[in-house]
């Protein structure tokens, strides 16, 4: 048994994965509220106590003793860690493993405080033979201790400890094949922030954290409409993006009137500028399709906004459909467990 967990800002979710000969068997799955329902979300007001009791409560729900969960894989949010793919020689996994500290201070940005280092081999690099890619992590121990911390007193044995961009990539990767040309886009929007990765058979891997998600979103409806937060979010819920319409809209048709396009529109062009940058930096400017993960992908309308405003073919993503023993029925929104699913493969030796 192979427990993926994504301990996010307002949901926990949990994937448990048995490998089979064919692959993988989906064994169980559980989501649950951190904050209390119905209730204004604070992102400042959630701390320790709050996911130690969300966690402890959902593995009951799922019938799962912490003690005794030998295979568990957990990740840190994206906007804590910084991820970046840099090439070095090919060479053995000890050497690697050593070289991977100097290879950090040299490409990611350092506070001077004690940084904690990992890294995943993506594959040769297609244009020199003796070279790999590789997508080196770096965080503050002070938040990786935190996050061990609240593992321990879940009663949890900590284990690998990946992060969410690579957690979603992987699996995207264990279901599809990567573009021969041009690179695929993944877009995990959360609760207070949303994960953009763009990675090709021989593109860049890259990744970029967006301070834009769900919370954002209703937010700024509850201010349109002038109602209170918990209203706002089941408007939203309901609704989707076409809870911004004005009352004089020239049609009919779901657009946003122009003055309550704000949110959504500096969504997307937090999104246009990320690809940009990745199309200067890479000269590779060939997207071939665009995957919407996360609890915000399940907002109606917003795939086909986000598509017809970048010209991109959009569409959510569900990374359970590959497994064995998955069942339409009995998730309402798959795609809100891509990282789960990632965290759960990489648990049984899946990496992109």
């Amino acid at each position: 048994m192979i427990l993926g967990l994504d301990i996010g800002r307002q949901y926990i979710k949990a994937v448990v994965l048995d490998k089979t000969k064919g692959g993988h068997k989906l064994v169980n799955h559980g989501l649950r509220l951190v904050p209390e329902p119905n209730q204004t979300y604070d992102p400042e007001k959630i701390s320790q106590p709050h996911w130690v009791m969300a966690v402890r409560e959902l593995m009951k729900e799922m019938k799962i003793n912490p003690k005794r969960v030998k295979h568990l894989v957990t990740s840190l949010n994206g906007s804590y860690v910084s991820v970046k793919q840099i090439t070095t020689l090919d060479m053995p996994i000890e050497e690697l493993h050593s070289s991977m500290t100097f290879e950090a201070r040299k490409h990611i940005p350092m506070d001077g405080s004690d940084a904690v280092i990992d890294f995943q081999i993506l594959g040769s690099n297609p244009k020199e033979v003796d070279k790999i890619d590789v997508a080196l992590v770096a965080c503050t121990k002070k938040t990786s201790s935190a996050h061990i911390e609240i593992l321990k007193e879940i009663g949890f044995k900590p284990g690998i400890i990946d992060v969410d961009p690579i957690a979603v990539m992987n699996s995207y990767s264990y279901a599809n094949d990567l573009p021969e040309d041009g690179a695929v886009v993944l877009l995990d929007i959360g609760t207070v922030s949303s994960a953009l990765t763009v990675w090709g058979r021989k593109d860049a891997f890259f990744t970029r954290d967006l301070p834009v998600g769900i919370h954002e979103f209703v937010k700024a409806l509850a201010t349109k409409l002038e109602k209170d937060y918990v209203s706002s979010n089941d408007e939203l819920l309901k609704e989707g993006i076409k809870s911004f319409n004005t009352e004089d809209a020239s049609d009919s048709t779901g657009r946003i009137g122009i003055a309550e396009r704000n949110v959504f529109d500096n969504f997307i062009e937090d999104i246009r500028r990320s690809l940009r940058y990745y199309a200067k930096t890479t000269n590779q400017s060939f997207f071939t399709h665009l995957y919407l993960t996360g609890g915000g992908s399940a907002t109606e309308g917003l795939a086909e906004l986000i598509q017809n405003k970048l010209s991109l073919e959009v569409s959510v993503y569900n990374p359970m459909k590959s497994f064995e023993g998955y069942n339409d029925d009995e998730i309402v929104n798959p795609a809100q467990y891509a990282v789960a699913a990632g965290l759960a493969l990489r648990g049984g030796g899946f990496d992109a």
